[in-house]
């Protein structure tokens, strides 16, 4: 009896023993631009958690508290065919979490390229002879979720299998070998996948007529996942940050690229009906497969949650309008909030990106003829009194963005909460600078006295 409890109590410790886990996570990006318009089959890279860079061609194990990096194969980066990048970096082309800005448009997401190269990546893209910004695919290995969504697919390794990893990349020639049909991105992500978990992911003959694309390796390692459900494996979505950049498009395979365009489908059945029926019928042969499909989203604290459901979204949207109501009612009319919504777009678009001390980010704009920095960050948009106003205009911004019907299935409903309590405060503040300058005045001489304004306590009352 003794023997059993002592036996009981090891088994008890040793199960409470941290396991050490680490994971790879197949990157699954949409396409944007002429991507977008033309193929639409999208970007595939590999995040893994275990392993960090000594720098961007070199790897090594990461020390703890690091967080780990983006691997994949570009075309045309200073000849190289991997490059590893930091995963925040890689996403928002910023260090530091808090620093990732709230709205952004190609001015901005242009400077923090820029700053981050300049730090991080001058021997894969060095400065002009002027000191200039170089051109070329550099910009791609950074500040990925300004441009498109990313659907991720997260499964366990270990770290024996991120060391042997390590020694079979630093090992071999890292020469660029890309090519678009035998040797593109989604054909490393699949080396690499394979390599942790042999014929989890492979190409398909029929849906992609032998090219090996981003969406199929998704398809298959989330088969694969359903099978193995000791892996541990999840899915989420990461979205594209909101802003004024046009919103990335869905991701497609070869076959269904032909089949849902009509500029490709109208010729063929035109000129080969044969050929164009057996592509559908291989197609729905095939099967579909959607990647937003009741996936969880990553949201602004690196969490996991659902999306807003219709009823959520209706919620949102009422009490956002409610919001910009009793801002209406401290102006004067709808025609001043069109006025404004004008001026705000027309300051943001005049403004100079810009950081503070800190390194978080923040526009140089120009109010009531003197240039004010405003943050533009969660750590750092209530950081100047001045710019209050242009900080609720931007998070406003936001919010619209956030609450479009095709984007809210991509959203976190704890980033929807967050912007509006955020929104909320902002305005609270605007209003309490304002009636602060108005008592300031009515204290000063010969000036006169003005009564305390209703809005201003209204306002105050919708502080949580």
């Amino acid at each position: 009896m003794r023997l059993r409890k002592l036996t009981a109590i090891l088994l008890f410790c040793l199960c409470s023993i941290p396991r050490a886990r680490a994971e790879a996570t197949l990157f699954l990006a949409e396409p944007y631009s002429y991507d977008g318009a033309l193929a639409g089959t999208g970007h595939a890279a590999v995040y893994l958690s275990g392993v960090c860079a000594a720098s961007p061609v070199v790897l090594r194990p990461c020390a703890p508290g690091e967080t780990g990096i983006v691997l994949s194969r570009y075309h045309h980066v200073a000849g190289y065919d991997w490059i590893a990048i930091p995963l925040i970096p890689y996403l928002y082309a910023v260090e530091k979490q808090e620093d990732i800005p709230l709205f952004a448009d190609k001015k901005m997401i242009a400077f923090l390229r820029d700053r981050y190269r300049r730090n991080h990546l001058e021997e894969l893209a060095a400065d002009l002879p002027d000191g200039g910004t170089p051109d070329g695919d550099w910009y791609e290995l950074i500040g990925a979720s300004y441009l498109r969504t990313i659907y991720a697919y997260e499964i366990a390794t270990t770290p024996e299998q991120d060391a042997a990893l390590i020694r079979k990349l630093n090992n071999r020639p890292n020469h660029r070998r890309w090519k678009l049909v035998t040797a593109n991105c989604a054909d490393f992500a699949r080396e690499i996948i394979d390599f942790y978990h042999p014929h989890a992911v492979h190409r398909s003959i029929i849906g992609d007529m032998g090219v090996t694309t981003p969406k199929q390796l998704a398809r298959t390692l989330s088969k694969y996942s359903r099978h193995h459900p000791e892996l541990q494996t999840s899915s989420f979505v990461i979205p594209q940050v909101p802003g004024t950049v046009p919103r990335s498009k869905p991701v497609h395979g070869v076959l269904e690229c032909t089949l849902t365009a009509k500029k490709y489908m109208l010729p063929l059945f035109a000129l080969h009906p044969y050929i164009a029926g057996s592509l559908i019928a291989g197609y729905l042969g095939h099967g579909r497969f959607d990647p937003s499909k009741n996936a969880l989203i990553l949201d602004s604290n690196l969490q996991l949650d659902v999306p807003p459901t219709r009823a959520d979204r209706r919620n949102f949207q009422d009490r956002l309008q409610e919001m910009i109501q009793s801002e209406l009612v401290r102006t004067t009319s709808s025609s001043d909030a069109a006025e404004d919504e004008r001026r705000w777009a027309s300051l943001r678009a005049a403004a100079e990106p810009n950081l503070d001390a800190s390194g978080g980010p923040t526009l140089q704009v120009r109010l009531d003829g003197e240039v004010t920095p405003v943050g533009i960050a969660r750590a750092n948009i209530l950081s100047v009194l001045r710019g209050f106003e242009f900080g609720a205009g931007l998070v406003e911004a936001r919010l619209h963005e956030e609450l479009k019907p095709a984007t809210a299935r991509k959203t976190a409903r704890s980033d929807v909460e967050s912007d509006l309590v955020l929104l909320q405060q902002l305005l609270a503040l605007q209003t309490r600078g304002l009636a602060s300058a108005a008592g300031s005045v009515s204290e000063a001489p010969l000036s006169p006295q003005r009564p305390p304004s209703d809005q201003a306590s209204s306002r105050a009352r919708l502080l949580p």
